[in-house]
């Protein structure tokens, strides 16, 4: 996910006078406060999770409406027979879009099933399954996603077809290439082998902030699978995601996140040199390249940019976390692991205010932030779960973020780490003292969502202030569901259970444009997303994202000009077009399709 500087927005507008507009959907049954630029076509004013229900979780739909009375409604099979039925809530105006709105509630109906359709008001809603096996799959296709985002291998068409393509950024031509990076001019003399790793994004940067909250996600991904009650590490066994690394041995999810984590190491600044042990923010082209491009044919300058001390804690974190989940499998790697991490964390204690540079926004993505307590406070958990030293235990209880309320409306992300300390302390296995403290503080924040989503008539934890989105608003809400959904691991309280469930509902079709956010996953699901070789959209030779990629989603901020021409005006869950020219709205990013796949992890094991 990019916070992009000024720079990057002239750089773009320009970039963007090459592309193809291509014309927008008809007219939808009701309008948006975007009228007067762009009607999107919502299709049914019965809005339903379009994937699945889980046969003993909640069901909820929203109907839009001009009623302010209830209005009867009926759940009807795939054959039409009506197999539930009842009245709605009438809920008045929803901020978050604008609409008058009634709330539906079938979860009494426990059957099993596909085609669902929910009729009311006349009309009658996308159909959906009840059932669980939408949920293994979307577990997996998420999971995926990871392989064909990967630098510096060739993509093997035979695991995934149709996406196939050559290795990107192994120094052969046009490629300059990831193996001999020297850093921005003037700061410093030496060059790095940064081969590997993720593409961050929709372009072919690749950054240590981002992907460090990345890997924790699939990490813990893994981990909740060893340490909670419904937990089923099988589903993640060797040979689960089809990868080059299948029949290892190893967990096939250990083996992608490996990938990234061997590439975060490599970013360290190396012995000898000035801020040894530090690690260098990220690797990007020297300019913008312009839409579509394969990785392979890229032909600019990559460039090391300047270390950060909020890069070497993601590096300390990650790697840390990662010592004590590969030492099963590769105990020589898991020790390598731990020393990368211990180095990193006398690298930013050496210097503890080595920010980005937020103006640092030309080629890739500036990643602002001038603060390191949450990643101080983040690295030290990981430190001392895995370790169990006293140092770390005495950072972490002295540090102010310990008993910060850190669970905003926004939710966590890669500017906002100290939650993925706190839920690890929280969930896995110590002698910290005051631990059950750190465990009601999350439990506390899950009963904050709740009343989030209990107040928004389309069910989501997620009411940013002033109803203005933020960029990446869909793995926000989602990393919201994953505090609920840790208070359950922690509680078994049913509340957490439906309340993380529910919160999957608005990313898959249950939201005011009526779109599952997740490719392939939905009647409608976005499938144009901003990326360089996802690219259908701009050449019919390349493919669309891959099942189980989910777009960033409604963002206030239109940052982009694209969304600027056609969402300007647009009230909360309207910001957002799909189509690959928006950038702001519509990226695709590790970040976002990791916090899918913790919940989708989460909901495949409640079936």
């Amino acid at each position: 996910m990019k916070r992009r500087s000024t720079v990057l927005l002239s750089v773009t507008a320009l970039l963007a006078l090459t592309f193809t507009a291509l014309p927008a959907g008809p007219a939808g049954a009701e309008q948006s406060t975007v009228r007067d630029v762009y009607q999107p076509d919502t299709g049914p004013r019965v809005r339903v999770n379009q994937v699945a229900y889980l046969p003993a979780g909640p069901k909820n739909a929203t109907l839009v409406t001009g009623a302010t009375t209830r209005l009867p409604w009926q759940l009807k099979d795939a054959d039409g027979r009506t197999v539930a039925h009842g009245w709605t809530v009438p809920r008045g105006a929803d901020v978050s879009s604008g609409q008058n709105v009634h709330s539906i509630d079938f979860g009494a109906f426990r059957g099993r099933g596909t085609d669902f359709t929910l009729a009311a008001d006349g009309e009658t809603s996308r159909p959906f399954d009840i059932g669980t096996g939408a949920y293994e799959q979307l577990r997996l296709d998420s999971l995926k996603y990871y392989y064909t985002q990967r630098s510096g291998i060739a993509i093997r068409d035979d695991l995934r077809p149709g996406y196939g393509r050559l290795a990107g950024h192994l120094n052969a031509a046009p490629n300059q290439g990831d193996a001999n990076v020297p850093c921005q001019p003037g700061l410093c003399d030496y060059t790095l082998d940064v081969t590997g790793g993720w593409y961050d994004a929709g372009d072919h940067g690749k950054y240590v902030v981002n992907g460090g909250i990345s890997t924790w996600e699939l990490l813990s991904t893994y981990e909740r699978s060893l340490l909670a009650r419904t937990g089923q590490p099988w589903r993640l066994r060797d040979g689960s995601l089809a990868l080059p690394e299948s029949g290892n041995k190893v967990p096939d999810i250990l083996d992608e996140a490996r990938w990234e984590l061997e590439f975060l190491m490599k970013m360290q600044v190396p012995e000898g040199q000035p801020l040894a042990g530090m690690a260098h923010s990220k690797v990007h082209d020297a300019q913008w390249t312009g839409l579509p491009l394969l990785p392979s044919d890229d032909p600019q300058k990559r460039e090391l940019h300047a270390p950060t001390t909020q890069a070497t804690l993601n590096l300390a974190a990650t790697a840390a976390q990662a010592a004590r989940l590969y030492r099963p499998y590769d105990p020589a790697f898991a020790a390598k692991a731990l020393t990368a991490a211990r180095t990193a964390w006398q690298a930013a204690l050496a210097h503890p205010e080595t920010y980005p540079d937020p103006n640092d926004g030309t080629g890739g993505g500036a990643y602002p932030d001038d603060n390191a307590s949450d990643e101080f406070y983040w690295a030290a958990a990981e430190l001392y779960l895995t370790t169990g030293e006293r140092q770390f235990a005495d950072f972490v209880l002295a540090s102010p973020v310990h008993t910060a309320d850190i669970f905003g409306p926004l939710g966590f992300d890669w500017g906002r780490t100290a939650a993925a300390g706190r839920l690890d302390l929280a969930t896995v296995p110590s002698a910290l003292p005051g631990r059950d403290k750190v465990r009601r503080s999350v439990i506390k924040a899950a009963d904050t969502y709740l009343a989030t989503a209990a107040s928004q008539p389309y069910g989501m934890p997620y009411a940013p202030d002033g109803n203005l989105y933020d960029w990446g608003s869909n793995a926000q809400v989602l990393n919201n569901a994953h505090v609920i959904a840790t208070a359950y691991d922690l509680t078994g309280a049913a509340k957490y259970h439906d309340g993380a469930l529910e919160s999957m509902d608005y990313l898959l079709g249950r939201n005011a444009l009526n779109i599952s956010y997740v490719t392939g996953y939905g009647e409608v699901n976005s499938h144009r997303q901003h990326s360089r070789w996802y690219a259908r959209e701009l050449d019919p030779n390349l493919p669309d994202p891959p099942r189980g990629t989910l777009a960033g989603g409604p963002n206030s901020g239109i940052q982009d000009p694209y969304a600027q021409s056609r969402l300007q005006g647009c009230t909360g869950q309207f910001c957002y077009i799909d189509d690959i020219q928006s950038w702001s709205t519509n990226e695709t990013a590790v970040n976002w399709n990791a916090a899918l796949a913790w919940m989708a992890s989460f909901v495949a094991d409640q079936g």
